[in-house]
């Protein structure tokens, strides 16, 4: 059992190969592009280390296997595929919400065709899932310093590039159409109504600063509306004027304004919105918040109060 990076990425390789030689209206076409997938995935946290496909256990025998300090007598156990789509999606930010949900449904489908009677893949056609499964293996590649024509060959990549940008303009335009449509309603209100809906926008904005939330401005109404997202990567901290100041990365996954009532949700909606930028949480502590230490001072406030 091999877990390192370019024998399961040559692997995959394969598995696609294979795919793309069977005919789009297959079962096998579906079948293989999810084994090339999973693969392609566990060559990518093998990229990191390949301890991450371990599955973990109290004595560590898998881990210890993936270090090459195992025992041969012991069967190695590697983790599932939900797992490994799962660690992707916290280690690699190009690998997005959209694209772990893509991953799994193909493999949902993949499990429900292996492991019951019935024909998973007539019935999960490749227009349902095509252009998430392309998608998916370029944000997986890209994070190895990769490409899909290194993956795919030229003539594949060249046709999943096409699709991928297809589908982007599908999603834009409808998006386009849904901030239009919430732009039209909010300006069809009263001038007071939408200043008080701006009002308590900016006021609920403020609020949810608090709790982490970003604010940005509506592009339906202009009206003051915040982001939700997802941290990754390191934490920076600085120390400045007696206070500690971390700084962490944050991925855009959701949008609200409560001013006209447009929802986004998934970083492909947010982009094409131009709201997808990652933008900076900063915390302030103080040097005994973030330390955990105790204030001489109190301490000597409570003996007293005693």
């Amino acid at each position: 059992m091999s877990w390192d990076r370019d024998p399961l990425w040559a692997k995959a390789r394969l598995f696609f190969e294979q795919a793309f030689n069977e005919s789009r209206d297959t079962s096998i076409f579906g079948l293989y592009c999810s084994f090339g997938l999973e693969l392609l995935a566990r060559s990518a946290l093998a990229a990191i280390s390949p301890t991450l496909l371990a599955e973990p256990n109290k004595e560590h025998k898998h881990l210890l296997y993936a270090l090459n300090r195992g025992s041969s007598k012991v069967q190695r156990k590697s983790i599932s595929a939900t797992k490994v789509f799962y660690l992707c999606r916290i280690l690699y930010l190009d690998f997005t919400d959209d694209d772990h949900k893509s991953a799994l449904a193909l493999i949902n489908q993949r499990n429900e065709e292996l492991h019951t009677g019935s024909a998973a893949f007539s019935t999960y056609k490749p227009n349902q899932w095509l252009a998430g499964f392309y998608h998916a293996c370029q944000s997986l590649s890209s994070s190895m310093g990769e490409s899909l024509e290194s993956l795919f060959g030229k003539e594949e990549a060249k046709a999943a590039s096409e699709t991928i940008i297809e589908n982007r303009n599908v999603v834009k335009q409808k998006i386009e159409n849904l901030i239009e449509s919430h732009r039209k309603v909010f300006e069809s209100k009263s001038k007071p109504d939408r200043k008080k809906a701006s009002e308590e926008a900016e006021k609920l904005g403020e609020k949810l600063s608090l709790l982490r939330h970003h604010r940005v401005k509506c592009p339906a109404c202009n009206s003051v509306a915040t982001i939700k997202g997802k941290i990754f990567g390191k934490e920076h901290v600085s120390h400045e004027n007696d206070v500690i100041i971390e700084r962490q990365a944050v991925a855009p996954t959701s949008f609200e304004c409560t001013a006209c009532g447009l929802k986004l949700e998934g970083y492909a909606q947010l982009d094409v919105a131009g709201l997808g930028g990652h933008y900076q949480r900063r915390t302030i502590y103080t040097p005994e918040e973030y330390y955990g230490l105790i204030n001489p001072d109190n301490i000597s406030m409570t003996i007293l109060q005693k």
